[in-house]
């Protein structure tokens, strides 16, 4: 069963999330895949719109987090820059220290959310 508390980090620049959940697990998805658009099917996106979300990190860091080739023969590829590295690395350890620093406080919150009721369907 889910953990019923999601802890979400964002980090904004003016107006945009330039930084956040979906965000990295894009760029890890990318890193894995090689392909922006594999990685947009792994969500069930679309491309633009994973180029989009990609386009929006590249425009808001010092860096830009992903590098491209044109397709040619054998079609374009993209990969991960040493700043697109680095988002990921250091996003996933503020998650985890946040998650320890903050597990006594989350868990208080949780015990204060009302329970949902039951459908008589559901199993015991």
């Amino acid at each position: 069963m889910p953990s019923p508390v999601q802890f979400r980090l964002r980090i904004l620049h003016d107006d945009l999330i330039a930084i956040g959940p979906g965000k990295v697990a894009l760029l890890e998805a990318v890193a894995e895949t090689g392909s922006i658009s594999a990685a947009a099917r792994q969500f069930g996106m679309s491309y633009r719109r994973a180029w989009l979300l990609i386009d929006e990190m590249n425009k808001a860091l010092v860096e830009p987090v992903v590098a491209t080739a044109t397709g040619g023969a054998h079609g374009g590829g993209a990969r991960l820059t040493d700043t697109g590295r680095k988002v990921i690395t250091h996003y996933r350890a503020v998650e985890s220290t946040a998650r320890i620093a903050a597990a006594d406080d989350l868990a208080a919150l949780t015990r204060l959310l009302a329970r949902r009721p039951t459908s008589p369907d559901a199993p015991d």
